[in-house]
């Protein structure tokens, strides 16, 4: 069956999107921009004219849309602050929304923490959050169509003992921590039955954390709760305070949790001593799930920027396991999660680079360009695709463009150097700017059919010169033989 390239599809997603956009009487579409991507398959474009400015989505799950689509139908419906949704194409893989704008409260709380650490304007905009909270949680709760959630309709002991396997498959292998499968697969069972006891009857936002919420003249605004859901009151404010990297004080998440209990009983009574024993449970459970993405997204996919989370999340799991018992006997999960709080390799992976690297990386055009994990938007992208391929040849198909082979038939190649000296030229440039302007990272790509020989050729050499010629650290991954090797 013929499957579209990337680029054929984002032009069909245009085309969807234009055409969507046009049902109103907006004018004519001036420009499409694609979003930079964060942790999911979903694409979001900023669609625009000289009046107005909208953001289209697009997403190939249809259930998981959904369930976005019915959620904040109801929330509009509650006056509550969401994006409003502006129209959904037939096919529910693309919808257009209100533009809230660029600024999250990760990013707002960033720049303000340059200037003042952890200040009472930081404390004041959580509040505000917090305020929202229990308008989602009780309130919209009472009639909300739980029948459309996705994957489950309930953070139930499945949707728990989900999120554990993949900490343990996505996170605790991949990053090399002994323990004995069977106790740790003992103490999930305990885990879940314990956390399980709290009162799970309300709903559960899934991923209520600093990225997901939008500032817009200064008022919260709340996105991606399409993994939402029936279950306890304590998992959002967990995932709230111990959102990793916002690196919230012990002390000011003190405060803000008395003041969500204050907001809470509001709405519903709340027996502080219990509510706070489960609290901790969820805290712990949020965070090894958290872990788990990490992992997944860093370690398997190779996205470095999700990695530099984790030594946030093993302090925070530091102070729990000093401060906080869990009344029920769980000791290879405790002993696991003391592992990695003393994992230092893990704690190197969140040293700040104070020196300037490169990443060279290798790809097929079959499998698209590959994502920027530094968050810069992309680098150069070469198309190796003009050079002679020795792919075509028997004798170099089941070889690399790292094999002597390979090398020797391109090095005879006249217009192969004469291609890796204007990238040479180039990128050195960039490299020279970029350093001068502080920069910390460049990405350059290497495109070819397979992914196999140019590509990886024309990247080795690169790899080469830049480490013979400047003093910074080169990085090189050629991404179609890692597949392989995973």
């Amino acid at each position: 069956m013929y499957q579209k390239t990337k680029r054929e599809l984002n032009k069909h997603i245009e085309i969807k999107l234009k055409a969507l956009f046009n049902t109103f009487d907006f004018g004519e579409v001036e420009t499409i921009h694609n979003l930079p991507s964060s942790g999911s398959s979903r694409q979001y474009f900023r669609i625009e004219n000289k009046n107005h400015k909208v953001i289209g989505a697009y997403n190939e799950d249809v259930k998981e849309n959904t369930a976005f689509i019915s959620f904040t139908n109801h929330f509009n419906k509650l006056k509550l602050p969401v994006p409003q949704i502006l129209a959904v194409d037939e096919s529910k893989t693309i919808y257009l929304l209100e533009d809230l704008g660029d600024i999250t409260l990760f990013s707002w709380l960033s720049e303000v923490r340059k200037q003042n650490e952890f200040s009472d304007e930081i404390i004041s905009a959580y509040k505000k959050v917090i305020d929202a909270m229990p308008e989602f949680q009780v309130t919209a709760a009472k009639e909300i169509d739980y029948n459309v959630c996705y994957p489950r309709a309930k953070f139930d002991k499945q949707s728990m003992l989900w999120d554990l396997s993949y900490f343990k498959y996505y996170f605790l292998k991949l990053a090399k921590i002994n323990f004995d499968e069977q106790n740790l697969e003992d103490d999930f069972q305990t885990f879940t039955d314990y956390l399980l006891q709290a009162d799970c009857e309300y709903f559960l936002y899934r991923d209520f954390q600093s990225r997901n919420i939008m500032l817009k003249n200064d008022q919260p605004y709340f996105i991606d709760y399409q993994g939402g859901r029936k279950g306890a009151l304590q998992y959002d404010i967990a995932s709230l305070l111990y959102d990793a990297k916002a690196d919230i004080p012990q002390d000011t998440r003190n405060i803000l949790y008395a003041y969500y209990l204050e907001r809470i009983k509001t709405y519903i009574p709340v027996d502080t001593k219990v509510f706070t024993e489960y609290y901790y449970g969820y805290v712990i459970i949020r965070i090894m799930q958290a872990l788990g993405a990490y992992g997944f997204r860093g370690f398997y996919e190779k996205k470095e920027h999700f990695l530099l989370s984790i030594p946030y999340a093993l302090d925070n799991l530091k102070w729990l396991l000093a401060n906080v018992e869990i009344p029920v006997k769980i000791p290879t999960l405790m002993n696991v999660l003391q592992k990695l709080t003393d994992s230092e390799s893990l704690r190197q992976l969140g040293k700040k680079e104070t020196g300037f690297k490169v990443s060279v990386n290798s790809f097929s055009y079959k499998s698209g360009v590959p994502f920027d994990a530094y968050g810069n938007g992309g680098g150069f992208v070469f198309d190796c695709r003009s050079l002679h391929n020795p792919g075509k040849y028997e004798e170099y198909k089941t070889l690399t463009g790292s094999d002597k082979a390979v090398i020797d038939f391109l090095k005879k190649e006249p217009e192969v150097y004469e291609f890796i000296n204007h990238v040479f030229g180039l990128v050195d440039k960039s490299v020279e700017i970029y350093q001068r302007r502080k920069f910390t990272h460049l990405q350059v790509n290497f495109g070819c059919t397979g992914g196999q020989h140019r590509s990886v050729f024309c990247a080795n050499l690169l790899s080469e010169h830049l480490k013979n010629k400047y003093d910074i650290e080169v990085e090189l991954h050629h991404l179609e033989q890692e597949k392989i090797t995973l």
